[in-house]
């Protein structure tokens, strides 16, 4: 497997440059979400369906909602459960804080990044109420009322999506929020996971994951209450089911497999590169994509991958991400690395030309994140500086933006108009009222002339 690592180094010589980047990014892209030719597709559809059909509490019907979700709970996750155990306890949630009490640097580490992300949230927040009275228009701004989160359930805890997703909730006023998240761990969810619920007097969790938690949350169920927007990262499952509920709820984005682009010059430092590239490479499946102007450069960090990825405890599946997903691109200047940066609109941008970097991170115009210099790795981002880690992948971001406290605050716009201001627009009104056939419109403005 070592061996292939070879041929993730490829250069602008070659007559296929650029056909072997775009296939490589595109695979990695399409693992976001099933497509409606895939089965998987359907059978996302058949379970959503199964939740919607089944009664409220209805005697007549057989299956409630709740013994649905079950049920596709026991096929999934191999976790048998009924409706009244979907909730975790306040109790429980308190014992697994005291557990992290113990812990006293964890903790820390947990507050303060919870503070980061809090100051930062707030500093970008939008809900001044703004009027303007020289044309009787304004807007107010409200917060969503309540939200879902999904937390992916794999066998480590996520504790820093529950921080990067309720937090900037929290900032813009969000009254309830519910947490979704599969029983994955010895039939629950980790405890640490857990206590950062409970730092942040998140109270109502659910040990539901899947299809069938983003079904109950859009549609609500017997045990739990209908949510207005569902947010947060998942497999394929939950991002097709995400897609497939937009309109009953709001969602975030489609959100794919983690992906990097590293842009680096000579300056770049070829061992922190390989770091790099390998922290999203380990997600299995994660894509790293190093874009330079460098032969020379490109080289040693090929060189450093090899020696850092057996060092690591999943070596098998990172350097599989590598080989399958992953490439140094070695381009012949860095106009043509910047303009295949913007087209590629990657999850995460690190940019790592020494002093340079600023001057090339204005170019940028579709990133999800973009890290400027050396020192500003991606997993700064990922659990600290405060900007949320819940970003556009695969292109989405030239039209989805990073998860911020503004997703949860809607705006209402507000139209005032006095007598007079009526009259001054009343004939311009009609005339393009009945320019659209529309009389009765029309009427609404004559009627208030008389």
């Amino acid at each position: 497997m070592e061996g292939k690592l070879e041929n993730i180094l490829i250069s602008y010589k070659q007559d296929d440059f650029n056909s072997i980047i775009g296939e490589s990014h595109g695979s990695m892209a399409k693992m976001a979400k099933f497509g409606p030719a895939e089965s998987e597709f359907n059978k996302v559809i058949d379970i959503i369906s199964d939740i919607f059909k089944a009664g409220k509490g209805d005697p007549n019907e057989s299956e409630s909602c709740d013994d649905v979700v079950a049920k596709y709970t026991e096929e999934f996750d191999g976790v048998k459960l009924s409706p009244e155990q979907f909730l975790v306890t306040g109790n429980e949630l308190k014992k697994a804080h005291a557990k992290i009490e113990i812990d006293k640097e964890l903790l820390s580490s947990i507050r303060k990044a919870i503070a980061n992300v809090r100051k930062y949230q707030n500093a970008i927040l939008n809900n001044t109420d703004e009027t303007f009275p020289d044309d009787g228009t304004g807007i107010k701004y409200t917060p969503i009322e309540r939200v879902g989160i999904c937390v992916p359930g794999a066998s480590a805890p996520l504790p820093s999506t529950v921080i990067m997703t309720a937090v900037p909730a929290q900032v813009a006023g969000v009254k309830e929020i519910a947490v979704i998240s599969p029983p994955r761990y010895n039939g629950t969810i980790h405890p640490v996971t857990l206590a950062v619920c409970h730092e942040l007097e998140i109270s109502e969790v659910y040990r539901i994951g899947g299809v069938q938690a983003v079904a109950a949350l859009a549609r609500g169920t017997e045990h739990i209450s209908k949510v207005d927007k569902i947010v947060g990262p998942g497999n394929k499952w939950v991002q097709t089911a995400k897609q497939l509920v937009l309109g009953l709820v709001g969602i975030d984005s489609i959100a794919g497999p983690s992906e990097v682009l590293i842009i680096a010059n000579d300056e770049a430092n070829p061992a922190w590169i390989a770091a790099d590239m390998l922290s999203q490479a380990e997600h299995a499946p994660g894509c790293a994509f190093v874009f330079t102007d460098s032969q020379k450069l490109g080289k040693s960090i090929l060189e450093e991958l090899k020696k850092q990825a057996k060092r690591l405890s999943r070596s098998k599946e990172t350097i599989e991400c590598l080989t399958n997903y992953s490439k140094i691109a070695v381009f012949e200047n860095m106009t043509e690395v910047i303009s295949l940066a913007n087209d590629f609109a990657a999850e995460h941008l690190q940019i790592q030309c020494g002093d340079e970097s600023g001057k090339y991170a204005e170019q940028i115009t579709n990133a999800g994140a973009i890290f400027v210099g050396a020192y500003s790795p991606v997993a700064v981002g990922d659990y600290f500086a405060g900007p949320s880690h819940t970003l556009p992948t695969g292109t989405s971001a030239k039209f989805f933006s990073p998860l911020s406290s503004n997703d949860f605050v809607k705006s209402t716009s507000i139209i005032e108009y006095s007598k007079e201001m009526l009259e001054r627009g009343a004939e311009k009104i009609i005339r393009l009222a009945n320019t659209e056939g529309l009389d009765a419109h029309a009427k609404s403005i004559e009627v208030r002339k008389k």
